[in-house]
């Protein structure tokens, strides 16, 4: 009884919110430049855009538990590992006026 309430409610949200985020990071795998994954050294453009698609084609088709699962962590790990990277070496990660010494708090002055 308690499994019928959760397949016909929370597993599909759940199944849509993978689609959704994997969808996301393909996108913004397809946007960045070739050369900032070998500036950031990270996996090339088209591993990523490679395991990123299968995820999306796995999410939307198969609904394989585990293959989701497996997409779902190298999804994770593209937003937050490889975006920021890539966000970095593209100049997009930096504040205008900022200096490389500012923290995420304002300007580190060296413990002074």
């Amino acid at each position: 009884m308690l499994m019928n309430g959760f397949d016909n409610g929370v597993l599909p949200l759940l199944g849509f919110a993978m689609l959704a985020l994997a969808v996301v990071a393909f996108v913004f795998a397809l946007l960045a430049r070739e050369d900032a994954y070998r500036a950031a050294d990270k996996q090339t453009k088209t591993f990523w855009l490679v395991i990123l698609g299968v995820t999306v084609v796995v999410d939307f088709f198969l609904g394989m538990l585990f293959l989701q699962i497996a997409g779902l962590v190298a999804t994770i790990v593209f937003l937050v590992d490889v975006r920021p990277a890539l966000k970095q070496v593209s100049g997009g990660g930096r504040r205008r006026g900022g200096s490389s010494s500012d923290g995420p708090y304002g300007p580190y002055n060296g413990g002074r």
